[in-house]
């Protein structure tokens, strides 16, 4: 039976991913360092969180746009760790390259709608949501603020057309859907997991601000109609669509 990997093993991968000269060796120790992350306890691999964000400040873009999607990949499960790992969405929502804020944007969407379903389960089967996911709900929120700016100002097209599918997404999630009942805990939840599952009592979630944001969030996208003279084509096609 192998060793299991240890500590030094994956901060050697992630100071390659850091420093080494060559891209392709980067890209492939920080693939190599997660598979290591996801492979050890949960507590050590919080241990080594630090050094991974340390790519952050890589001045490879393929590397940062490697450890978005690599902080999508952990998502939750390293529980009570992830929200440190979260958090850095924000700062790579700023990044200086056009492709890394994509996929800040692209992993946010995913891990938004991940965190507000695991909220719904989590209160169906135990009765409360776990202080980490709490957490995270907090940085996701700010997520929704930060991408809801860019979804408003100039910039990149491509990059706004995924923050106005996150307003989408934002919509979608928080109207309430009267062709879905009631769903039991036995039964999980599906894609089509929206406001309508959720009961008044929930300690993190209230129904009734959330579809009122919503509704201030479909506004937003009629206020956007409303200019289409002044939209890039791609654009009003993409919020007419919507």
């Amino acid at each position: 039976m192998a060793a299991p990997p240890t500590k030094d093993q994956v901060l050697s991968l992630l100071a390659a991913a850091n420093n080494h000269g060559d891209v392709s060796v980067k890209t492939t120790s920080l693939k190599q360092a997660k598979d290591l992350l996801l492979s050890i306890d949960p507590s050590l691999a919080a241990e080594l969180f630090p050094y991974l964000l340390d790519l952050q400040s890589s001045h490879e873009c393929l590397v940062r746009k490697l450890l978005i999607q690599i902080i999508e990949e952990i998502g939750f499960r390293a529980a009570e760790h992830s929200p440190t790992l979260i958090s850095s969405l924000l700062t790579l929502l700023r990044d200086g390259d056009v492709t890394v804020v994509k996929q800040s944007i692209v992993s946010g969407i995913n891990l938004f709608c991940s965190c507000f379903e695991e909220m719904i389960l989590q209160f169906q089967q135990r009765g409360k949501v776990e202080r980490w996911l709490e957490e995270i709900w907090m940085w996701m929120l700010k997520f929704k603020e930060a991408v809801f700016e860019i979804a408003l100002e100039g910039g990149s097209i491509g990059v706004k057309l995924l923050a106005l599918k996150f307003l989408e997404i934002f919509v979608l999630l928080f109207t309430s859907d009267i062709s879905y009942p009631e769903k039991s805990a036995t039964e999980g939840v599906s894609q089509a997991v929206n406001i309508s599952w959720l009961v008044d009592s929930h300690p993190v979630l209230d129904p009734t601000a959330l579809m009122t944001e919503a509704n201030r969030t479909l506004g937003i996208l009629f206020k956007l109609l409303q200019c289409a003279g002044n939209l890039p084509g791609c654009l009003t096609i993409t919020v007419v669509n919507w």
